[in-house]
């Protein structure tokens, strides 16, 4: 699984890329066909106040791609958020998988 982090008005440093590529090297426990995990991180403005935006989109096999934004003051905490909502739409996705598997019929 490839993770790219990219910044948008912010400087992408070796703590943030870090931390970004540990959260997101957990989203295979949720959905196993993972291809790409892209992390746009973004700032609404150039002063040193203001809230991040993080945008997380991840590329699986045979669906269109899962998408999640969060925003914040704390960039660590939206990167966290954002990860958490990502976990979450693919576990109801393979949920999903599941049950149409095992309805008759649905092959």
């Amino acid at each position: 699984m490839r993770t790219d982090v990219i910044g948008r008005n912010i400087e992408v440093t070796d703590a943030i890329r870090q931390h970004a590529e540990s959260k997101t090297s957990k989203l295979p426990k949720f959905y196993d066909k993972i291809q790409c995990v892209t992390v746009t991180l973004s700032k609404a403005d150039h002063h040193k106040t203001g809230d991040f935006k993080v945008e997380l989109v991840v590329d699986v096999e045979h669906h269109d791609d899962f998408v999640s934004h969060m925003s914040g003051p704390d960039l660590y905490a939206a990167i966290d958020e954002v990860v958490q909502k990502a976990s979450r739409q693919l576990t109801e996705f393979k949920e999903r998988l599941k049950q149409d598997h095992h309805r008759p019929g649905s092959r």
